[in-house]
């Protein structure tokens, strides 16, 4: 999934006189991992969750929408603090938030406890998901920074991947709690190993420029297209969280089938948007990237009013239900990176920002999505409905944004003259 990053175009293009020296990779991967793993590794635990803490469905998927909510704000918060202090401070505090949420979470006695604590937890998982890349800006000359780049992108699509798996493994063996153990130590070790190990890479302003940003996002914000294509880019993206989190309820309550088999049907909707982005690279210059993002985002408005359909004619089935999530998430994959890519080059003078609040928009798009699947008393039913009216916005407010973006026609005639 791609998980875009509030850095600013000072950390993109900041450089120093002076050699800095390579943060190891190996770190970068584990700090980046914290963040995108602990995103949806609880998902298959939220029906045991519920029954120990006595709460309903409702109730603990929010724990999902939550930590969603903590990455869009997070999105906003690191770039600009960890040009004010350094990219080191930036991310020990984020850490360290990290893990002592995740102790909180693990120790949770209440469902409001373990809500806080997730919030909290993403909050600063965030910082290795902001601030990996910035690093790798930081101090790598251009292709090592394509290599390592791609590296840490393997690794924010993976870990959701890899995500429930090893979730639905920790709450069938060990009970829920062990994965916020887990998550809690996966942060202290992290914590360690930055304390210790990585070096300052940035150049600390020692200030944070709220007057730049505010003007920046500003402007931002008064751009039809940009407003366009961070609204439909959200809403053709992180609406899948809405069935993710309902998944284990949908799967096992309404379909009667093994929750050991929940993480797999999550697992293969991963799978496919990582098969939707490997088709964007091979095919944007020879389709072009507006056209691009309408196929795709068509693709994905018709398997959601497709799943709609299934649910409301009663012939909801493993077979039906992950059919249409599959095409759905095969045009997210197409999607994703065409209405960013567009997005934050609406206004190429302040492509950091756009960065940041696309990623808050997006986000905070999917923690609306997944609070709104947890309402009513049929999740298949309520997840469609939230698909569906998501894909409507997304291909409407698209649509708008490629009617207001005076530079989309140049965009698309360059990809395709470049095949």
């Amino acid at each position: 999934m791609p998980h875009p990053t509030g850095s600013s175009p000072r950390q993109a293009t900041d450089t120093s006189a002076t050699p800095r020296q390579l943060p190891p990779l190996w770190m970068l991967v584990l700090v980046t991992l914290a963040g995108t793993l602990a995103m949806h590794i609880f998902v298959p635990a939220l029906p045991a969750a519920a029954r120990d803490l006595v709460t309903d469905n409702a109730r603990i998927q929010l724990t999902i929408s939550l930590y969603i909510l903590g990455l869009a704000i997070g999105q906003l918060f690191y770039g600009p603090l960890s040009d004010a202090v350094g990219r080191r401070p930036a991310l020990l505090l984020g850490l360290g938030i990290y893990t002592v949420a995740g102790f909180v979470a693990w120790r949770a006695a209440s469902v409001e406890t373990l809500l806080v604590a997730r919030f909290f937890q993403a909050f600063g998982g965030c910082a290795g998901l902001a601030l990996g890349r910035a690093m790798v800006r930081d101090t790598a000359q251009p292709d090592q920074a394509v290599q390592r780049l791609a590296i840490l992108n393997l690794i924010v699509a993976i870990g959701p991947a890899l995500a429930p798996l090893v979730g639905s493994l920790l709450s069938m063996t060990l009970g829920w709690r062990s994965i916020m153990l887990v998550l809690c130590t996966l942060g202290a070790a992290n914590l360690l190993f930055v304390w210790g190990r990585l070096p300052e890479t940035g150049n600390a302003t020692g200030r944070v420029d709220l007057t730049m940003l505010r003007r920046e996002y500003a402007t931002l914000v008064r751009s039809p297209a940009f407003i366009g294509y961070a609204i439909g880019g959200g809403c053709m993206t992180t609406s899948m969280y809405a069935f993710i989190a309902s998944a284990p309820f949908i799967f096992v309550e309404q379909l009667h089938q093994p929750s050991s088999h929940v993480a797999f049907y999550i697992s293969l909707l991963i799978v496919s948007i990582s098969i939707g982005n490997f088709i964007t690279h091979r095919a944007i210059h020879r389709v072009g990237l507006v056209r691009l993002m309408f196929i795709a985002s068509q693709l994905s408005l018709v398997a959601a009013l497709g799943l709609l359909t299934f649910v409301l004619a009663g012939w909801a089935s493993v077979p039906t239900l992950e059919g249409a999530m599959l095409l759905f998430t095969l045009g997210l994959g197409m999607t994703g990176p065409s209405a960013l890519t567009l997005a934050v080059g609406v206004n190429p003078k302040v492509v950091g920002s756009a960065a940041g609040l696309y990623g808050f928009t997006q986000m905070g798009i999917g923690a609306l999505c997944t609070a709104l699947a947890g309402l009513g008393g049929n999740p298949a039913l309520t997840s469609a409905i939230v698909l569906g009216v998501a894909a409507v916005i997304g291909q409407s407010a698209l649509q708008i944004a490629v009617r207001c973006d005076p530079q989309h026609r140049s965009r698309s005639g360059q990809a395709s003259e470049a095949a």
